[in-house]
């Protein structure tokens, strides 16, 4: 009955009643063809691989969420993106995303509201008809030399911003995804090693690896997997926006302690996003992966 069977990508995969039959090999390392069944080898598709999904990316006008928006596009995907008021930047993301023969929804607002993370989902919805990915990739950090510098209420605004925000958007969004959807938190590398002049930016940013991995627990059963991207330091709007133009001039070099000692790209961090949004990561939830340049972090 095992000598037949064929799995492939998705929803085979998931049969929680199918066991290996009893069988051993005396000999290191064993003998594939023997085997019953043969295990998968080849899995993913070479192109496509988002085809006919919608996704949902917080962030999407500059940045890693263009960058995500791009390769969602390129991969079949349709998206919907939600800035907070940088017009030019959309627009400029947009007119490319139509470029690629893809679909946008451009949606401008501040996500610390939580009616407007529901319009967002609501507008995704009545634009595209269903909500396959979401992407929480927004954020906003300011440079402190001391904890004793950060105001009692930028403490609530950069939670409100980086972490409240990313639980009205799961909430909205997760009625309206079915099996096989993928919730995709970006959390960052100063999560695992902190970050002495972001410590509030860096407690969010912990709060986002918790979330993640507890709320991939809680809907493992569900068939909707969530995880992480963890970057390092990338040349995005956020950077020149939050330090000093010095600072800017080296900023990913060896100060910061990078071993390829640069800056990366946001194209270098948007397949993080494919993968973990596609069938190749099938086999992954409630995990982070990590592009930062070489810095060896927990997992």
């Amino acid at each position: 009955m095992y000598q037949n069977i064929k799995f492939e990508c998705g929803e085979k995969f998931e049969r929680s009643d199918y066991a290996f039959p009893p069988q051993h090999q005396n000999r290191q390392p064993g003998f594939e063809y023997v085997m019953k069944p043969v295990p998968t080898s080849e899995c993913g598709k070479t192109c496509c691989k988002l085809a006919d999904k919608v996704a949902l990316v917080t962030g999407g006008d500059s940045g890693i969420g263009r960058a995500v928006a791009y390769d969602f596009v390129k991969q079949g995907a349709s998206v919907a993106i939600v800035y907070y008021d940088e017009e030019t930047d959309a627009r400029e993301t947009s007119e490319k995303i139509k470029e690629l023969g893809g679909e946008c929804l451009l949606i401008c607002g501040d996500l610390k509201d939580p009616s407007f993370a529901k319009y967002c989902v609501d507008r995704t919805i009545e634009r595209f008809g269903k909500l396959d990915i979401l992407v929480n990739n927004h954020a906003m950090q300011f440079i402190h030399r001391s904890i004793l510098d950060i105001p009692h209420e930028e403490i609530e605004f950069i939670f409100r911003n980086n972490v409240f925000s990313f639980f009205y958007m799961i909430q909205y969004a997760l009625p309206y995804m079915k099996k096989g959807g993928s919730i995709i938190n970006t959390t960052s590398v100063t999560a695992y090693e902190g970050n002495k002049d972001l410590i509030d930016y860096s407690a969010t940013k912990g709060a986002i690896v918790a979330l993640t991995r507890s709320l991939s627990l809680s809907l493992v059963e569900k068939g909707i997997r969530v995880n992480g991207v963890a970057p390092g330091p990338i040349w995005t709007p956020l950077i020149p926006a939050s330090f000093s133009a010095e600072e800017v001039a080296t900023f990913g070099k060896k100060t910061s302690h990078v071993p390829m000692d640069r800056a990366g790209q946001p194209c270098e961090v948007s397949p993080c996003y494919v993968f973990l949004a596609s069938d190749d990561s099938g086999y992954m939830t409630g995990q982070v992966l990590h592009p930062n340049g070489g810095t060896i972090v927990g997992s």
